[in-house]
């Protein structure tokens, strides 16, 4: 796919191609998304690093957190902590899956190193699973049930976010 054309996608996709979010402000409310009640867009992407492709249906039966972000997105690096807490906390029944909607996969890997995350990150490449979940902005989470249902979708990561994040996971589980 020539280049012009992957930017000029991802540009459509991603209208406020800006992170939300950083530092100060006030955080924003979740979103009503038009995916939210709805089964989650079903995808299997290898692991940056390799590995065996994961996606939500791997997952049956766990709270699945698919996360979009990208590398050059402050947010995203801020969230990935967070993240990474609630795998912590909760082992085996919740799973986060960071999704990189970045052009190319090369930064990805220091991107991992710099946050200390486990949990795995798959590289969109073709822009495909953006396209099914239509994140508006980065870093956007979709947050899933048991039986595969996005039950909340958090749009931006702010300070304090992560409490209403655990919030949810905790009420799901």
């Amino acid at each position: 796919m020539p280049h012009w054309f992957r930017v000029a996608f991802l540009a459509a996709l991603l209208p406020v191609a800006a992170c939300s979010g950083g530092h100060g402000g006030s955080s924003p409310a979740a979103s009503t998304h038009e995916l939210t009640g709805a089964m989650a867009p079903a995808f299997e992407l290898e692991p940056v690093g390799g590995g065996e492709p994961v996606g939500p249906g791997k997952f049956q039966g766990k709270v699945v957190v698919v996360d979009f972000w990208a590398t050059w997105c402050e947010p995203c690096r801020d969230s990935f902590p967070a993240y990474q807490r609630l795998v912590d906390k909760f082992g085996g029944r919740v799973v986060v899956l960071g999704v990189s909607v970045d052009e190319n996969e090369s930064g990805i890997p220091a991107f991992k190193a710099d946050t200390g995350v486990s949990f795995p990150l798959v590289w969109d490449r073709e822009q495909s699973v953006a396209g099914a979940y239509k994140p508006a902005k980065m870093p956007t989470s979709y947050v899933i049930d048991q039986k595969g249902l996005i039950r909340h979708v958090h749009e931006g990561f702010h300070p304090g976010d992560d409490a209403e994040i655990e919030r949810i996971v905790t009420g799901l589980l």
